[in-house]
């Protein structure tokens, strides 16, 4: 049977992954910039695919393999319904920062990216490794790792807290997008670190019901950071934003609550 190790997993994973932002940080020439950040979001997939593939636990392996391979076993009406439900989120939380004096205009989409620096590298950084390769290290044995000792909600915000601190470097990084929200408020940043707890309940519920789908979890990542980056939004939108968050991901627990607070799965991960 396979012992899952997250301590030794997110510990590896923050140690090189802030080890190359510290580097992108400290020498900030362009190349030198881009090269740390993206080497560093490669960290999380690259850590899981190492201790995976270097196990001796042929279930772990096999179980890695389905994840991300078995596309046909996807329940698409979880997806669909997880779509819908970000763009209600985001539909609502421009409605009411209408009250807040913002205007209607955000319901369009951005010429550019919101963040600057390396251009279309950035964006494919941004969009690209943040849905693709971060899902294949929290989904493929991050949030297993944690689950394998808990209840799914109880994983939600271990795992919530953790996926926050981990992009914590990135606000020091010029050409990032967590760079230029800091450099408009702090008090943006903060929202930022505040908004990704309650995500990752919603992440959870759609990994989970997608029968802990790497693909499922990918796609509803990739959406997101779309909708995130291409729709009209102020950063005072995007703080009611987070209100509205913790609102959804609050229904989404009371409405799947043998989900998150049964403990069947506890010990049985890979059964």
């Amino acid at each position: 049977m396979y012992v899952y190790k997250p301590k030794r997993f997110y510990i590896t994973v923050f140690a090189t992954t802030w080890a190359f932002w510290l580097f992108a940080i400290l020498f900030n020439d362009g190349l030198t910039n881009t090269l740390g950040m993206v080497l560093g979001g490669l960290c999380p997939a690259t850590v899981a695919i190492i201790t995976v593939f270097t196990s001796k636990s042929d279930a772990l392996k096999k179980d890695f393999k389905r994840k991300i391979f078995n596309f046909w076993k996807l329940k698409p009406l979880y997806i669909i319904a997880a779509v819908l439900l970000f763009s209600a989120i985001v539909a609502c939380s421009i409605l009411l920062s209408t009250a807040f004096g913002e205007s209607l205009d955000q319901f369009s989409f951005t010429k550019d990216f919101s963040f600057t620096g390396v251009g279309v590298l950035s964006a494919f950084a941004t969009i690209f490794l943040a849905a693709v390769l971060e899902e294949v290290g929290w989904r493929g044995y991050g949030e297993d790792s944690i689950a394998q000792y808990h209840s799914w909600f109880k994983e939600s915000i271990i795992f919530g807290f953790i996926w926050a601190l981990w992009h914590l470097p990135l606000f020091w990084i010029p050409g990032t997008y967590h760079y230029e929200i800091r450099q408009m408020n702090v008090l943006y940043m903060l929202n930022f670190l505040i908004s990704v707890a309650p995500m990752g309940f919603i992440t959870t519920w759609v990994y989970v019901k997608n029968g802990r789908s790497m693909l499922a979890s990918i796609i509803f990542h990739l959406f997101i950071n779309f909708m995130q980056e291409k729709i009209a939004m102020t950063q005072n939108t995007k703080c009611v934003e987070t209100i509205v968050v913790v609102v959804a991901a609050t229904l989404i627990v009371l409405t799947n609550r043998d989900m998150f607070f049964e403990k069947r799965h506890i010990g049985h991960i890979l059964e």
